[in-house]
């Protein structure tokens, strides 16, 4: 036919070509192992150089993520709301100075979460050991730990300091009831649809009779 002669080019196999050109670039990993290690090295230097602060850094706050995607998980907020800080009796100016990260914008929606984090700063607060800034006697000031229970004390190396408490969302299968067999979703719905429709003209007729006793 009067077609075009084939003249494809079939050269570039798997990225490579007779010379440089069209050469592809692929990115290797041999540092796999050595990376591993320098992390790791890091982490402990990291942890060396805070100690015996916890090495997570300060304590955050549990809050619910926003949008309706992730609302009903829990993550790490950026700081305490001063509401927060003053159920636990702790002052706004202390809280960083003992580990405690402060978040003056953040404001408080629903008194559960308020007690959650309240729960949580007062628990950090009984488990805090304060060191004193200087050694010896004129070192020690008011609210520093007795140097008795300062001995051998263990570094947090948890990611949370405190672990978050997240609910397990998953139900597990179980036999069906014999009420959930006779309920039907339906008719309640319906049900509901018709007393919603009907619930002016029941006021309308209730207020009559009382209006004629």
């Amino acid at each position: 036919g009067n077609h075009v002669i084939p003249n494809v080019h079939f050269r570039k196999v798997n990225g490579m070509t007779k010379g440089g050109h069209y050469r592809a670039m692929f990115r290797t990993w041999f540092d796999q192992a050595a990376r591993k290690k320098r992390r790791s090295q890091n982490r402990k230097a990291k942890a060396a150089r805070m100690a015996p602060r916890p090495v997570a850094g300060l304590l955050r706050p549990v809050v619910h993520p926003p949008t309706q995607r992730y609302n009903m998980k829990l993550r790490l907020g950026k700081g305490f709301t001063l509401e927060e800080l003053h159920e636990a009796k702790i002052s706004p100016k202390l809280a960083p100075t003992i580990g405690i990260a402060v978040d003056h914008r953040r404001r408080n929606k629903c008194a559960e979460s308020l007690q959650a984090n309240v729960n949580r700063l007062k628990l950090y607060k009984s488990k805090l050991l304060i060191f004193p800034k200087k050694s010896g006697k004129k070192g020690v000031k008011k609210g520093d730990t007795p140097k008795s229970e300062l001995t051998n004390v263990a570094q947090n190396t948890l990611k949370e300091i405190i672990p978050v408490e997240r609910p397990t969302l998953r139900v597990k299968a179980r036999a069906i009831t014999g009420e959930e067999k006779e309920a039907s979703a339906f008719k309640t719905l319906k049900k509901e649809r018709t007393n919603m429709k009907y619930d002016g003209a029941k006021r309308k007729k209730a207020a009559e009779g009382k209006e004629e006793k």
